[in-house]
């Protein structure tokens, strides 16, 4: 036990909780992009209501709800740790920095992490916790629970819309380095393997970022 606790203590075991995490949520957010890609059926919401009452009530996505919870508890801690951890043992900058794209999106990487963070509060509030009553509901909505209506009345919205898409923007951002990172920490690097992982990484986080972001500016605009 000792043993296994050092591990996962370890900067190494940090690095592997975050990487197993971060993947969890990236197989989540494509779950998640299918599901509002149904906002875009002209069925007055038909398949949403149907997909959020399933997800609300159906007790084994309950409890894959709270292993998500989880996991981006554990990704969040562990990358603010790792990166605290990394400027400690970087007190002074390189005489001679590495300009190399990898570099580039890793270095952000904290910056947009905050970002989505500051997104995701504001996203459960307008929809996870609408129970708890923490935030208040957009102009003519009644009913706390008709999520298809938050959501259509919400991505009516302007400044709402210009807002999601610019954090769908940091998302993407954030994903273009971090899914080909995890692989990495896991050891999944193959002179043959590594390539399509970086290709099929940036494929990755442009559908997830485009997708999300067209969903609100095609109701704004033709809803």
């Amino acid at each position: 036990m000792g043993w296994f606790t050092s591990t996962l203590t370890s900067s190494i075991g940090k690095k592997l909780i975050m990487s197993l995490a971060g993947l969890f949520l990236a197989i989540f957010l494509v779950v998640h992009l299918g599901i509002n890609l149904t906002l875009l059926r002209h069925d007055g919401g038909l398949w949403f209501t149907a997909a959020a009452h399933f997800m609300s009530t159906n007790y084994v996505v309950k409890v894959f709800e709270i292993v998500l919870f989880l996991g981006f508890i554990l990704h969040m801690i562990y990358g603010v740790v790792l990166q605290i951890q990394n400027w400690m043992s970087r007190p002074k900058r390189y005489a001679v920095s590495n300009y190399s794209q990898t570099s580039f999106f890793s270095k952000f990487m904290i910056h947009t992490a905050v970002i989505i963070g500051v997104f995701l509060v504001i996203h459960l509030m307008n929809f996870y916790f609408v129970k708890l009553n923490l935030s208040p509901l957009p102009e003519g909505i009644t009913d706390r629970h008709d999520f298809y209506a938050m959501v259509m009345a919400l991505f009516h919205n302007q400044t709402y819309v210009i807002v999601y898409v610019c954090f769908m923007l940091f998302l993407a951002f954030h994903l273009s380095h971090a899914f080909q990172s995890a692989f990495q920490t896991l050891g999944l690097e193959h002179n043959k393997y590594t390539p399509f992982i970086k290709v099929f990484g940036i494929v990755y986080s442009v559908v997830i970022g485009l997708g999300f972001s067209l969903i609100p500016i095609l109701i704004y605009f033709f809803y």
